[in-house]
């Protein structure tokens, strides 16, 4: 009864990795999206919507989720990243997808809300290179600390 627990436990310092790619992954997707759209074809549009300094916030926002992208994906600043697009996310949501609704409109940024939040919380994981440099060992889901801290 303890096998399929104990093969669970086993995978959670990999957890954040999974996490990790899959979120840098469509970060540099939808940054890459942007310049292949021009950025000011998209400062129209976030000036259309209201965003503020709409040219300056697409370029940020363009750069932003591909160098975020790139360090979800090492493992680098994983924690600040994570809150960081979790902004830039809640700032879309308010600009644009409210007023669209939950389905087509802030149903996939909650979802990477989520994401985000988890590595938020747990930090980016063993195999990273915050973890690699010790920046963010100790709070590391599956670190030595961390498994003694649960156990005690």
């Amino acid at each position: 009864m303890h096998r399929p627990t104990t093969f669970l436990n086993a995978l959670r310092p990999y957890m954040p990795l999974v996490v990790r790619l899959a979120l840098g992954f469509l970060l540099i997707v939808h940054g890459l999206d942007k310049f292949d759209t021009g950025l000011g074809n998209v400062g129209d549009a976030f000036d259309g919507w209201g965003v503020p300094f709409p040219e300056i916030s697409a370029t940020f926002v363009a750069v932003f989720e591909v160098v975020g992208g790139i360090a979800l994906l090492l493992g680098i600043g994983t924690r600040y990243v994570a809150l960081a697009m979790i902004g830039v996310l809640v700032g879309a949501m308010i600009f644009v997808k409210f007023e669209i609704g939950v389905l087509g409109g802030y149903e996939t940024d909650l979802a990477y809300i989520a994401g985000l939040a988890s590595l938020v919380a747990t930090g980016p994981g063993l195999l990273s290179a915050d973890s690699a440099l010790g920046i963010d060992r100790e709070l590391a889901v599956g670190a030595p600390a961390d498994r003694q801290r649960v156990d005690a």
